[in-house]
Order: structure tokens, then sequence, then C-alpha cells
């Protein structure tokens, strides 16, 4: 009699971090499952977190090993810190002496004969314990005992009705080992988890995560990056922007600076994204720096993601400038991620943003774009993913600030990506020589939400603070670098009358 659910959405955990959130919710119960991937790839330590889990929920659950032996795995547990209190580890593995030359001779194919025995033990086991999940290690062991693609088809047919009439969730690991590379239990199996990893030239192997086949559900296509850490694999969704989108009524958020708040026409607006681009050393990460000294104030929360100076240079460096950023991060106010080049896929980045922003962050700071092209360099539609961020934090009425850093000191410029397209807000610092001397101008060149000046201030830099001072409306040709003075005559640089924002 078969006594498998009738319900295609009666979901079980597989235990793993984000990996039910891409199967839409788990896997549904007593179904067959086919876990694939190279050696390597984490098929194993993923199958001991979907038993943990069972065990956790005080089912009972059953490794079956034709590979590895019990000591192995439980090697691989404890360097994951997991307890494996409650799962049981069967072997079905062939005795050393079949390295005896005595063993070697027989009438019959080994295999006609091996086959049999293994399916026994395999049957024997789940007879005594009647478990309600079951992992299979691997399918290229019994693909090679059953000799030819018919053999195998029907072996693994018959097992999948097995469980099913036993009521219980089956995960077959593959490892992609054998000679044959077919696609029979592909078409066998309810749903197919792939697992992938890539070189990389430099730094850490990028791994990603398919589903490619789950019958009846509606689950998330597409690569989705994961890792394997200490403590297990987690899996970091793709961001789905349309799932998250409302409207809702933005305030403006001020920088604190009176200057700086009317060349902007009263401050930036929450949910807004805001590129600053410049050379080096023009005060971008300054300016943001104001806006995260601002908001935490405030007692809200704020975080910045370093791609290229250290945590201890950027507290550093703001404290002499005025904007000590220090009793915010001792607080817990401000979060501070320092990222090393090449060691974080996309899709990690983008579950930190959010883990950030979902937990309260107001103003977020990446710092900057052009580290974070150097972070990820064998990855590709960046831009993609960062417009799905900068949509995401949107939502979520968060702050965004990107760093973008010009090559060059003077003339034209570029960043290596471009981002204003995406970007509701775009300011700009440049270095201009007047006087003998080498000074900082800024300007707003979009904004999206509010009316702007459109004039070119300076900006200076002190150990007292940012200071956004008077049009410079007696030069012309600021933006190449070289100005040429409009009035010969009068040189000095006239004050304009501070811009009122229309919304005040």
């Amino acid at each position: 009699m078969v006594t498998q659910n009738t319900v295609s959405k009666d979901f079980i955990s597989t235990g793993i971090p984000g990996l039910d959130h891409i199967l839409g919710g788990g896997l549904t119960k007593e179904r067959l499952y086919l876990l694939e991937g190279d050696p390597g790839a984490g098929k194993t330590t993923m199958a001991i977190q979907f038993l943990i889990e069972g065990a956790k929920q005080g089912e009972k659950v059953l490794y079956i090993t034709l590979s590895e032996n019990e000591v192995e795995l439980r090697a691989v547990a404890q360097a994951h810190g997991f307890s494996l209190e409650g799962v049981t580890i069967h072997e079905v593995i062939q005795e050393a002496n079949l390295l005896d030359p005595a063993e070697q001779y027989t009438a019959l194919h080994p295999s006609e004969v091996e086959l049999g025995e293994t399916n026994n033990l395999i049957l024997e086991m789940i007879e005594q314990m009647n478990p309600t999940r079951v992992v299979l290690d691997s399918l290229s062991e019994l693909q090679l005992l059953s000799g030819n693609p018919l053999r195998y088809r029907r072996h693994v047919l018959g097992l999948k009705q097995y469980f099913a009439n036993r009521s219980c969730t089956a995960l077959l690991l593959d490892d992609k080992s054998s000679v044959r590379q077919d696609l029979q239990v592909r078409s066998i199996a309810h749903g197919v988890i792939s697992l992938q990893h890539f070189d990389s030239d430099y730094g850490a192997e990028r791994r990603v995560v398919r589903i490619l086949k789950y019958r009846g559900i509606n689950y998330r296509r597409g690569p989705h990056d994961y890792s394997i850490i200490t403590g297990g694999i987690v899996v970091y969704p793709n961001v789905i922007v349309a799932e998250s989108r409302h409207l809702a009524e933005r305030n403006q958020i001020r920088s604190g600076l009176a200057g700086f708040d009317a060349l902007l026409g009263g401050g930036i607006e929450e949910g807004s994204s805001t590129f600053i681009s410049g050379p080096p050393g023009t005060g971008k990460s300054s300016l943001a720096c104001q806006f995260v000294k601002s908001i935490t104030a405030r007692g809200e929360k704020a975080a910045i993601f370093l791609f290229e100076e250290s945590l201890n240079t950027l507290l550093n460096r703001s404290k002499g400038i005025g904007l000590d950023l220090h009793e915010p991060y001792e607080s817990g106010l401000l979060t501070v991620n320092q990222i090393d080049p090449a060691e974080m896929s996309p899709g990690e980045f983008t579950h930190s943003v959010r883990a950030l922003a979902d937990n309260g962050a107001k103003v977020i700071v990446i710092d900057s774009l052009n580290g974070y092209l150097n972070a990820m360099p064998d990855a590709r539609f960046l831009a993609t993913h960062l417009h799905d961020v900068l949509t995401y934090l949107g939502q979520r009425g968060v702050l965004t600030f990107l760093i973008g850093v010009h090559q060059g000191i003077v003339g034209p410029m570029s960043t290596g990506i471009d981002v204003s397209y995406m970007a509701d807000n775009v300011l700009i610092l440049r270095y201009f020589e007047a006087r003998g001397a080498v000074e900082k101008a800024i300007s707003v060149f979009k904004k999206r939400g509010s009316a702007h000046e459109t004039a070119l201030r300076r900006f200076e830099i002190t150990s007292q603070g940012i200071t956004v001072g008077a049009v410079l409306n007696n030069f012309q040709g600021i933006l190449t670098g070289v100005p040429s003075f409009i009035n010969a005559s009068d040189v000095h640089i006239q004050h304009q009358v501070p811009y009122q924002s229309p919304l005040e």
C-alpha cells in the first residue's frame, strides 16, 4: 500500500541556511532527491546537515555509505562542530580481503553478485530501523555495480518506490565520477540539486548551487552562491526585488553641515543611492562618513563595507578630521565589515548587506566600487548584482553611498564601472589649480528626490571637519583641473546667498 503523502507542499527543512528559501519552502516529504556535484563540492556536509535537522525534529535518520567509512564521516562532522547524536551511520563497504589475489578469480562477473549483496545490506538496515530520512552515498558505486544503464535505472526506480512506500524522504548523492555521465537518476528523482565550484585565478573558488528540477514547486531558478565554512554550508539566495516593493514616504536625512545640506537642497532622501565620485584624496569617504556620524548621533544604525582601507585606518582618519566614529562603533550603532580581496562571492556580499538592512541600518556605505570590482574579478554581471542590492536597500528606506575612485587627478576620468545611471544622486569632487595651489570643488550633478544647487562650491577638509564653502563663480573650466578666471581684475571667490530648500 502506498503511503506517500498527497499534499505537494508538505515540506521538511533541509537544515541548511538559505537552501529552503530557494527551494520554495524546503523538500516535499516522502520523495526521492538527487544531490550531485564534483568531489569537494560539499555533498557530504550538506547530507549530514540534512540528517541532523531531522534528528533535531525527533525523526529516525540513517546515513548509508558505500564509499567513506564511519570514521571519515564522523571526522567531517567533528570538523564542523556537528553533533551526530541521533544519526545512524551504516557502512556497506566491501571488505579489505578483496585485494587478495585469490579473490580476483571468479566464474561470474563481480557486479552480478555484489549488487545483490549490497542491495540486501541496504534494505535490511532500512527494514530494521524504519527511518524517515535516508542518505545514500554514493550512486557512482551502484552505477558501477549495475554494469549497464538499464539495470542501473531499474535499480534506482526500485529504490524510489521502496522509499515512497515506507514514507521516507531519500537523498541520493552522486559525485559524477562515473565514466558514463548519464541522466538516468535526474529523470527519476523528484528534485535535483546541483553543487558546482569554479576555480579562480586568484583567491578562493566560487561555489554555486542550482535547483535543476523540482516537480510541482515554484523554486528560485538560476545560480545561487554558497560557501562551506566551519559550521556547515550556507546558501546565499539571489535577491528578487519584486518581492519587497512597496510605497512609502521618504524623509530627508541631513548631513549636519549647513553648506553641504544647502547644496543638496536640504539633505538626501531615505531609500536613495548616492554615487560619490572623484580622484583619490578628495574626501569621498569623509563625505559618506559625515552622514554615518549624523545618523548614529540620532541613535540609529549605520554600516560601512571596506574593500581597501582597514578598520583602524578608517577610525583614525575620521577622528583626525573631527568625525570620531569610535563611540558609535564601540556601542554597536556602527558596523564595519572589512572585505578581503577575492575571498567573497557576489551572493555572500549581497547577503551581508541585506542582513544589516534587515537589522535596522539606515545608512550603508560601500567603499569603494573599485575595490568591489577587484574583490570579485571573475564574477560576471556584477553591475546586475549591485543594481539588485541598491533596489532592495531602497525599498527598505536605507540611504546608500557608493564611493567611486577616478583614475587620474585632473582631466577626463573614469571609475571602471558606470553606476551613475542606477544611482539616484551623483556627487562630483574635483581638484583644480588656482593661485599656485591645488584646491577642491564639489557639485551635485544629479538628484532625483528634490531640487538642488547646480553650482560648483569650494570643498575643504581640515582637522576641524568638512567645509562646503563659497560658490566658485569667478572660475571657468574647473572640471578640467586647470580653470581660467572669468574676471581677471577680480579673482576673489564670491559668496552666493545660501540656498533655501523648497522643502524647508
